[in-house]
């Protein structure tokens, strides 16, 4: 069964989309990545116009992050404190995405420029986590304990003034490092359609050394608040948010989140992170090739 997409002018197949949302879904839910990193390039390779694309993933990624969320309260998996200063840069963020995405939309380069952030963002994140996975699967295998990463932040994070308590994390340094990272997250939320997620969770385990406990939850309560204020600067500024795509998205997604967020509790840590990994990768790849090919014709004339 097709249906007419009214902003994205094309038909889409029901069942497809509602599966694409499904399977973003279970990725918030296991990752708190939101899921927008992987559901923008699919929108874009099954026809979806960019613009469209961007905008109405984050407005779904919206209703998923709200079902992960509920899921991770329950089991005390949220830092509160640092999800609001989170929330406060990524808002921040958000509005000057806002400005960026209108003038690279009226210059006519929004698609390359969205194309070309995907590919060294994802690239970059997947080759990291892959490694890592990689190493620590290595040295399970052969019985030799892996090398652990410093649970401590970086001495430049730990330069910065101001510091709190972050009980949640287990952490004490300045708020103005999650803020300035919300910012960009807020800024990318805008400008690939993503919650942020896939840059938070690396940044947050990584380079703050959050607990991995909490680092989903909080992940997922930023992009609550991050989403939800893109889709406002999307609907009054670049007015490419297509409801019908975001509602078939939404129903797969919600239920999608509370199966990710169950099945996060039975696979090994190591495990999820490469499978991540290799969805990252493969979707960084697909899109440089996207890049690369040269199209069948020059230009396309479409009737609506």
């Amino acid at each position: 069964m097709h249906l007419y997409l009214p902003i994205a002018g094309l038909s889409v197949n029901i069942l497809v989309i509602v599966l694409l949302g499904v399977g973003v879904g279970v990725l918030s839910g296991m990752f708190g990545v939101g899921g927008g990193f992987l559901i923008t390039p699919m929108l874009i390779f099954y026809g979806v116009p960019p613009a469209v694309a961007v905008a109405s993933s984050a407005t779904q990624i919206t209703g998923a992050s709200v079902s992960g969320l509920l899921a991770h309260t329950r089991r005390k998996g949220v830092d509160f404190r640092m999800g609001w200063v989170l929330v406060a840069g990524g808002a921040m963020g958000s509005l000057a995405g806002g400005g960026v995405f209108r003038v690279l939309q009226q210059s006519g380069q929004i698609d390359t420029v969205v194309g070309i952030l995907y590919v060294a963002l994802l690239g970059w994140i997947g080759i990291t986590m892959a490694s890592e996975s990689v190493t620590t699967l290595v040295a399970q295998k052969r019985g030799t304990a892996p090398a652990v990463s410093p649970k401590k932040h970086r001495k430049l994070i730990a330069a910065l003034p101001f510091r709190w308590r972050f009980y949640g994390a287990g952490l004490y340094i300045s708020p103005l490092a999650p803020f300035i990272l919300g910012f960009v997250s807020g800024l990318l939320t805008v400008l690939m359609g993503v919650s942020g997620g896939f840059i938070l969770v690396p940044v947050m385990i990584y380079l703050f050394g959050v607990s991995t406990r909490v680092v989903v939850g909080t992940s997922l309560f930023q992009g609550l608040f991050v989403t939800a204020t893109t889709t406002l600067v999307h609907a009054l500024t670049t007015h490419a948010v297509d409801l019908v795509l975001a509602a078939l998205l939404l129903v797969g997604s919600v239920t999608g989140a509370q199966i990710g967020s169950n099945l996060v509790q039975k696979v090994r840590p190591e495990v999820a992170r490469m499978i991540l990994a290799v969805i990252v990768l493969f979707v960084a790849i697909r899109m440089a090739l996207g890049l690369t090919w040269q199209p069948d014709a020059i230009y396309t004339v479409q009737t609506l």
